[in-house]
């Protein structure tokens, strides 16, 4: 693997798996042997006899490289609930190593991986770690994925400080605009720009229809290769 990146966003719902799709097909288009994972996802739905996510599906969609469900997607959990309340009631217990196991195998099929987190950026995996602590045992730079809605900023700063209190690297951040009727949209960006320490990567409009490939237009991936 050459090229890897873990994206996280100011909370759920923010667009994280339209970007980190964004980001594989960019990827992809540049040449490179491009997959995405999602260690954790939450809100599966059983499909041919497996459950299954529709947002590993859209990183599916995204790739030039085909993972192994296991893989790609390592936990998958019925309930649209925080991951450790999901896998303590579906009777399973998320492990890091685990997580970091499957990781070293798609490393070893790709030469650039997106890898989604689940939630924030602090999101509970069990009783005792978060999808911090999976970022950290990965060790990949850290792409933030920022809702464009009232109190983002704080969202933002806080969320680049615990960042950086675990000692990754921020390399970039993406602006998606999730609100429509969000105020002062281009002074929110400002401020996000003078205060980030990272640079913009894109802004997202808000799209009729979250396609990832129509979002790639709107990123720029070269400043990460």
């Amino acid at each position: 693997m050459k090229h890897g990146f873990f994206v996280t966003g100011t909370d759920t719902g923010v667009g994280k798996t339209l970007v980190s799709a964004a980001l594989v097909y960019k990827l992809a288009q540049v040449g490179l042997r491009a997959a995405g994972m999602k260690p954790v996802a939450a809100g599966c739905v059983m499909r041919k006899g497996r459950l299954l996510s529709d947002d590993v599906e859209q990183l599916y969609a995204a790739s030039n490289v085909q993972l192994a469900p296991v893989t790609a997607n390592p936990y998958a959990l019925e309930q649209p609930l925080a991951p450790h309340i999901a896998a303590r009631q579906a009777g399973v217990g998320i492990e890091l190593a685990a997580i970091s196991d499957a990781f070293m195998g798609v490393a070893q099929e790709v030469d650039a991986l997106v890898v989604e987190g689940v939630g924030g950026f602090r999101v509970p995996l069990n009783d005792t770690e978060d999808t911090a602590d999976m970022s950290v045992l990965l060790g990949l730079p850290v792409i933030l994925v920022v809702g464009m809605r009232l109190g983002c900023l704080n969202h933002a700063l806080l969320t680049a400080e615990a960042i950086a209190s675990r000692g990754l690297v921020l390399v970039g951040w993406v602006a998606n605009h999730i609100d429509p009727d969000m105020a002062a949209v281009e002074d929110n960006l400002s401020a996000l720009r003078q205060r980030l320490p990272a640079p913009c990567l894109g802004v997202v409009p808000l799209l009729e229809r979250a396609d990832f490939r129509v979002a790639a237009a709107y990123l720029n991936t070269s400043m990460l290769l």
